[in-house]
């Protein structure tokens, strides 16, 4: 099938989550045979060359608010690519690619990564309703009434009214080629002579809890644990305030930002990865935990064992006391006792190797597209009345927009239909 895949404000090459998850699915799908074309903003340096096929199409002054400007030209694009599926990653100020797939009889897909619906207290809610017609709501429930599927970590995070049928529930994923236990390469921080190594890697933002990690260390030297050193990679405006939390700590360091392709290599160097999310500190998690880390596939990839908040979504995806230790985030003592359970170098082992069989089995960008290229080639099936192959080649044109299918690839968890209020196993 020929994909048009629209993320214009995600910016490639590039280091953070969204640039990670658009390079992958678009390899991805390439790999499985896929025509795949896809719109985002150039980083800094070359497009992939991955089988894809990048065009560079920033936002007006590169902000993302005015994405949906683009409207126009995403659609001239579809309709000279005559795309049969085109993919949106969802932004409330974007709805350009279910533009380009209304204009062209394309099936439209919305990828999901953050709520669709307002979180109690949301500001921009607030401000909708003083503008009395609620553009911005009225411009969210146009794309979703004109999308045909949906992929999301986390159905609740949908309009009530989107019917389960569209609803393709699936974790995001890590690349299990590239995240191994032995992957080779120049780190930019010192691996201890003896003990573990806890890294956390990600953004310095409140949520994302480098502070507790930094406050779990301190912990644990005030009980005499000196053989433990953490290193904390990425950027972000909370890392300040780490740094000189960590200032007076020995056997912590603040790398910085490193670029992605070097992040295997900085996880293979570690013993333990630590994802010390703070739930409390971001307001649309109110609405539950929606996100897919990305940081825990990578560990598990990795062969770490994982230490992070016992949160009902990361317990399907890590599973306390077989893949990692999942602790009590209202206790102040947990994160630093769960850290203390995997200086135990037999037990490390142990929960690291069945991380890595866990997220080869289930949670690779590898099977995240299989499910991906199951559903919405079952979709277009659908809408056509007929059979399409699942990879390779550009299918005929096909009719009007009818509801899309998901499918069940077979696998846990696999994609399928969803009940409001449930996600995959």
């Amino acid at each position: 099938m020929r994909i048009l895949y629209a993320a214009t404000d995600q910016r490639v090459p590039g280091a953070v989550g969204g640039s990670v998850h658009v390079t992958a699915v678009a390899a991805g799908l390439a790999a499985l045979g896929h025509d795949v074309h896809v719109v985002v903003t150039r980083g800094d340096g070359p497009f992939p060359d991955d089988g894809a096929t990048w065009i560079d199409l920033p936002p007006p002054l590169g902000a993302r608010r005015l994405r949906w400007l683009l409207a126009s030209r995403v659609r001239a694009l579809a309709e000279r690519l005559r795309p049969d599926v085109v993919i949106e990653r969802y932004y409330n100020f974007g709805g350009e690619g279910v533009v380009g797939a209304r204009a062209v009889g394309a099936l439209a897909v919305l990828e999901v990564n953050a709520p669709v619906i307002d979180h109690p207290g949301s500001a921009k809610r607030r401000l909708d309703r003083a503008l009395l017609v609620e553009p911005m709501r009225r411009w969210r429930d146009w794309q979703c009434r004109h999308a045909d599927l949906f992929l999301t970590p986390q159905a609740d995070i949908l309009p009530a009214w989107v019917t389960p049928e569209r609803i393709v529930v699936v974790e995001w994923g890590a690349d299990t080629l590239r995240f191994t236990p032995d992957a080779a390469g120049d780190v930019p921080f010192q691996r201890p002579v003896a003990g573990p190594l806890v890294v956390f890697a990600g953004a310095f933002r409140a949520w994302h809890g480098a502070i507790h990690l930094v406050e779990a260390m301190r912990r644990l030297r005030e009980h005499g644990r000196k053989d433990v050193s953490a290193v904390l990679i990425g950027g972000g405006p909370e890392l300040p305030r780490v740094r000189q939390a960590a200032e007076r700590l020995d056997g912590v360091t603040c790398t910085g930002a490193v670029p992605h392709e070097a992040m295997p290599a900085c996880l293979a160097a570690a013993d333990i990865g630590a994802a010390p999310f703070d739930v409390g500190a971001h307001a649309p998690l109110s609405l539950g935990f929606f996100w897919s880390p990305l940081k825990v596939f990578e560990y598990m990839a990795a062969g770490l064992p994982v230490v992070a908040p016992a949160i009902d979504r990361l317990g399907r995806i890590v599973r306390d006391g077989r893949e990692g230790i999942l602790y009590n985030a209202e206790d102040p003592g947990a994160l630093a006792a769960a850290i203390e359970t995997l200086c135990d170098a037999e037990r490390r082992r142990r929960l690291g190797d069945a991380a890595r069989a866990r997220v080869v089995e289930h949670f690779g960008w590898d099977r995240h597209c299989e499910r991906l290229a199951t559903a919405i080639t079952e979709a277009v099936a659908a809408r056509r009345g007929s059979r399409v192959p699942a990879v390779g080649g550009h299918s005929p044109r096909f009719g009007p927009v009818s509801r899309g299918r998901t499918a069940t690839s077979g696998r846990e968890p696999g994609p399928h239909p969803v009940r409001r209020g449930r996600s995959a196993p």
